[in-house]
């Protein structure tokens, strides 16, 4: 069966050397900054970190003394050991330590989960409260590769509202080699960033005074939307969406109706309280707070879908009925959260819902991820696997956390399963990380880093169209409640134009580039020439553009490869008494002479068949 079991990330040996390596990282930053104070320490997917209190500001070149005590320490031989307290007896020796942040967290595992011990582990003179596990002796360390890297600012758990504290990152992994191959790797990603990147080539700009997680984007930028726009459209078609248009803001009794007020408030931006009569904003005199109408910038488009499909009565005939929307929501995300386009406030969703009688759902549910394979074919994705998130029945909180409806929950999740496997994907199952309505499968992309994130998800909904009414007429006359799929197969422009800019380092495929053609004259004499050959492309609806400005050739092809133009086109005598151009394509040695009009033919085509060319 084609399924992937997750291993236990915490009986791996990578595992302990990082959870290991970050002791000894505390150990040292206590013995050279007397009076630090720890938080946690946790290894992560490339090494560690540790959060510390700190007596006095640390700087980058600190890092090197503190990797120097961390070898002192792995050359002493330290023999990890732990014990297991009472919560009085871990209470009295985290007072001992003097650690007031592992006193709160000692108190919140006791107090609010029921804990009845807690661990502690020792190495040399260190003591810390963890559950492990590590290695046997510090001197198993000397083999591993492992680097500090870096120093951010971090608030205690997580939460603004408390102490801000300093996070020491760290490499680690089982060798050098792999140490090398990671650093390698960083350099690469740094050259990728999409917000150096989206600078360098004017493609967005996030401006203080429009705020926070609010890109703009620049012409450059807007091409790349519209372009994805118009692939969606098209496939759309192909597979039979219909295309609708809703608001960008809504009553709040609708995210009543659909459940996700209670649980997205914290992410939606505060209400606009209106006075309907007066049809006024803001502050409102005269009237009680509870008699105004509220309104919510959307953080979804799938209720307005909803309402769509509520517009006029729907029989089985109607369905399957696909509605998409390139919509656009809102959420309120922390300031420290945001990351360029990777995360943000505003953003547009390649959104669609799907509805459908319970017969048409695994055929359906088949045509989505055909959808799915079909873009990301097209734009070379090989890097990711299929995560196929269910509800989990024994989860103590499940009644807050999902619909409760074990017979639908079954349904749904064996046909996903059927779908999956009769299409012959392989998945790796996890449990509990459903949507509150429904089983899902997540798209999990791995970055140059390494990093896994998801770039879209494919979600059944068997309870929201029951809670908005949504009903369809079945062949025996009765009203029944259709099944609902969300997907959106291109995420956001955001954070799918951040993963592409990083994709392709910038470079991206003729069809996809903001300028896909610069003609370069070798001198002046030869712009009208060039004007001529621009709108000869232009004619073909080609992206064009001529460098006249007064510098040299070789600074003009120059910024031609740093602008990441996919094909520049050299004109000077020969060509304007041939009628052809010479051809260089970006990242390619060799270069061509041909006819322009078999030029206007090659790149035309290219574009339209929206294929990837790597030589001339």
């Amino acid at each position: 069966m084609p399924v992937i079991v997750e291993e236990d990330d915490h009986a791996a040996p990578i595992y302990r050397v990082r959870h290991s390596l970050s002791h000894v990282l505390a150990q040292a930053v206590q013995r050279l900054f007397p009076g630090t104070l720890l938080g946690f320490g946790p290894p992560i997917d490339d090494g560690f970190y540790y959060d510390f209190v700190l007596p006095r500001p640390i700087a980058d070149a600190d890092l090197a003394v503190i990797e120097s005590e961390m070898r002192r320490i792995i050359d002493e031989g330290q023999v990890f050991t732990h014990e297991d307290l009472t919560a009085e007896e871990a209470f009295a020796r985290i007072d001992q330590m003097g650690e007031p942040h592992k006193r709160e967290y000692a108190e919140e595992l006791v107090k609010k989960r029921g804990l009845e011990s807690l661990r502690f582990y020792t190495n040399g003179p260190f003591l810390d409260m963890c559950e492990g596990p590590h290695v046997e002796n510090t001197t198993e360390l000397k083999r591993a590769g492992f680097k500090l890297h870096g120093i951010a600012g971090a608030y205690w758990r997580g939460d603004e509202r408390n102490q801000q504290m300093t996070r020491i990152y760290g490499y680690a992994f089982l060798d050098q080699k792999a140490l090398k191959a990671r650093i390698l790797a960083v350099e690469e990603a740094k050259k990728r960033d999409h917000r150096k990147l989206g600078q360098e080539l004017g493609l967005f700009t996030i401006s203080e005074e429009v705020g926070k997680g609010l890109p703009l984007w620049l012409p450059a930028g807007t091409v790349l939307r519209d372009e994805l726009e118009k692939l969606a459209y098209e496939m759309e078609f192909k597979y039979g969406y219909e295309r609708v248009s809703t608001p960008q803001v809504t009553k709040s009794a609708l995210y009543y109706t659909s459940g996700h007020l209670p649980l997205y408030e914290a992410v939606m931006y505060p209400p606009m309280k209106l006075d309907e009569e007066a049809a006024q904003g803001g502050e409102v005199k005269g009237k009680d707070d509870a008699q105004l109408e509220r309104y919510y910038l959307r953080p979804m488009n799938c209720p307005h879908h909803h309402m769509v499909f509520g517009a006029r009565k729907r029989s089985y005939r109607d369905l399957p009925l696909r509605l998409a929307e390139y919509g656009t929501v809102y959420r309120f995300e922390r300031a420290g959260a945001l990351h360029g386009l990777s995360r943000v406030r505003g953003m547009t969703m390649n959104d669609a819902h799907l509805y459908m009688t319970p017969d048409q759902l695994k055929d359906e549910f088949k045509d989505v991820m055909r959808l799915h394979k079909e873009y990301y074919d097209l734009f070379g994705f090989e890097n990711y696997y299929l995560r196929l998130s269910l509800w989990d029945p024994e989860d103590s909180k499940r009644a807050a956390k999902y619909v409760d409806d074990p017979a639908a929950w079954a349904d749904t999740e064996r046909r996903m399963r059927e779908a999956l496997e009769e299409m012959g994907l392989w998945y790796k199952v996890a449990p509990g990380e459903a949507a509150f309505y429904g089983p899902k499968v997540d798209f999990q992309f791995t970055t140059v880093l390494g990093k896994e994130f998801t770039v879209s998800t494919n979600q059944i909904d068997f309870a929201v169209p029951g809670r908005f009414g949504l009903t369809y007429t079945d062949r025996d006359g009765q009203e029944k409640t259709p099944y609902c799929i969300h997907r959106a197969p291109l995420g956001t422009h955001e954070r799918f134009i951040s993963f592409l800019i990083e994709h392709y380092g910038g470079a991206f495929p003729t069809w996809l580039a903001p300028e896909q053609v610069r003609v370069v004259p070798v001198s002046e004499k030869f712009n009208e020439y060039a004007g001529k050959v621009r709108a000869a492309l232009r004619q073909h609806y080609v992206r064009a553009t001529v460098d006249d400005s007064d510098h040299t050739m070789g600074k003009k092809i120059r910024s031609g490869v740093t602008s990441k133009v996919p094909m520049l086109l050299v004109v000077g005598a020969q060509e304007e008494e041939t009628g052809t151009v010479t051809c260089r394509r970006y990242g390619v040695q060799a270069q061509a002479s041909m006819d322009l009009a078999a030029f206007v033919d090659l790149i035309t085509a290219e574009i339209k068949e929206r294929r990837h060319v790597t030589s001339l």
